[in-house]
Formats: structure tokens, sequence, C-alpha cells
């Protein structure tokens, strides 16, 4: 059975916290501060972290920054923290899904079983994904265009990668932020935009010329291969820039 280590400082909403997991067949330990829930994590190798974010000793999101230091270890966060900057940051620093407290044991345990299955899906080596000239190694986190390295942050290629798998098909902005970002629905997705912004430029093309991100006008994004044209032609046709921020300059 899956061992989950439940980080929480509270009494009551840890013991409610363990009595759910165990009622759902999962071996459980636990821990009331940062420190100690590093310490076993490294000792224990838990499958999956399941943590707060006030803990008495050290801020929650500098506990999970330090533990993705040390290991790879799935985590949630779970917190009464419910503005979108601290979703944001807990998913940035590292955590795989965030629940917002107060939440049911069977969200909890879907949540956990949902983390757990990519978790498990991701150990496998796989393939790397062919688009005409891109090619996207998902076990290297490397892609590269006409046989040249992409030089990409990690939020970049996760994002590249998501579209890429998904190649030929309309992706909404809403689906990325939940399944890229791990935001919940209804997140606002500026950021979305202005990443895929950042991106185009690295691929090479432009909201009035694209190659591979093609706007899908209020719907998403749809990614494919287009050939670039070889004489110039009427651009009356041009799609519009993703939601005018394609001026943004890449990091």
């Amino acid at each position: 059975m899956p061992h989950i280590l439940v980080v929480e400082d509270e009494p009551q909403v840890r013991s409610a916290l363990l009595r759910a997991l165990a009622d759902r067949g999962y071996a459980t330990s636990w821990a009331a501060t940062g420190m100690a829930a590093l310490e076993q994590a490294v000792r224990d190798r838990p499958d999956l972290v399941l943590i707060d974010l006030g803990l008495p000793d050290v801020d929650g999101h500098d506990v999970l920054r330090m533990l993705r230091g040390v290991s790879t270890v799935p985590v949630i966060v779970a917190t009464a923290r419910e503005e979108e900057s601290e979703i944001v940051r807990a998913l940035d620093s590292g955590a795989d899904d965030y629940l917002v407290k107060p939440f049911g044991a069977n969200q909890l345990d879907a949540r956990i079983r949902a983390v757990l299955r990519r978790t498990e899906a991701g150990s496998r080596a796989p393939q790397p994904v062919v688009v005409g000239p891109l090619t996207v190694d998902l076990a290297a986190r490397v892609a590269t265009v006409h046989g040249q390295t992409l030089d990409l942050t990690p939020r970049e290629f996760d994002l590249l990668a998501y579209l890429a798998q998904r190649a030929g098909t309309v992706v909404t902005k809403r689906e990325l932020m939940a399944e890229v970002w791990r935001a919940p629905y209804g997140a606002a997705d500026k950021t979305v935009d202005v990443h895929l912004s950042w991106l185009r430029r690295k691929l090479g093309e432009t909201a009035d010329k694209p190659q591979f991100l093609h706007t899908v006008r209020g719907v998403g994004v749809r990614f494919g291969w287009a050939e670039p044209p070889t004489t110039g032609g009427d651009d009356s046709d041009a799609e519009a820039p993703l939601a005018g921020v394609d001026e943004v300059p890449p990091p």
C-alpha cells in the first residue's frame, strides 16, 4: 500500500487526515514541523508527501524547495491559503498538486491516486515526440528543432511537451493552466499567454507566421508543423497574436 507522509501541525486536522487516509488503505506517518518532515522524507522514502504551508518552524514553500533538492517524491500541498499567487508559487517550487482547505476525503483520495498514477507513468522512459523538425525528448527533457537544441525554462519545456504530445488537437488555455501549471480551473490564464509568447519566439516563429503554435480564435491553440512559405503572399488570413502579448520579451 502507498505510504503517505502527512506534514501538518494542527493536531485535530492531522488526526482527521490520518484517519481518512487509513480508512482508504494508505500507510501513514506524520510530522508537525518542516525540518522533521525533511528528515522523515529522506529517511523513510514515502510514496507521497501531503504538506501544509503554515508550519511553525519553516514556511511550507521553503520546505518544498529544500525537499526538491534531495528527493523526487510527489508532493500535494493541502493548505488554507487560496490566493492564486500562493498556488502558482507552490507549483513552481515543485508541488504536484494543490488543495485548498476545507476539502473532502474523497477528493483528497482522488488527487493522491491521480498524482501516483502520473508518477508511475513518468517512471517509464517515454519515447521522444516528433512533430515535423521538432523532437521532444521527454526522458532527457531536451527539445531540438532542425537538430538545434532549444534553450527552454523548465515550465516552457513542460508546456511544449504537453502541446507536442497532443499535436493536431485544439487545447484550451484553461486546460493548460490545469494540466501544466496544476492550477485549479478558473484561475487566471494570463501566465499561459505569456509563456506561449515566449515559446513561440524560441521556436523561431511569430504570431503572424506560425509554424508550430496555431491560434484558434476564441478556443485555444493547436500544435502542429506547417512548412513556412517560400514566397511572399497575402497576409490577410494571418493568425492573431496570442491575447496581444506576443511582444513580451523571452526570459
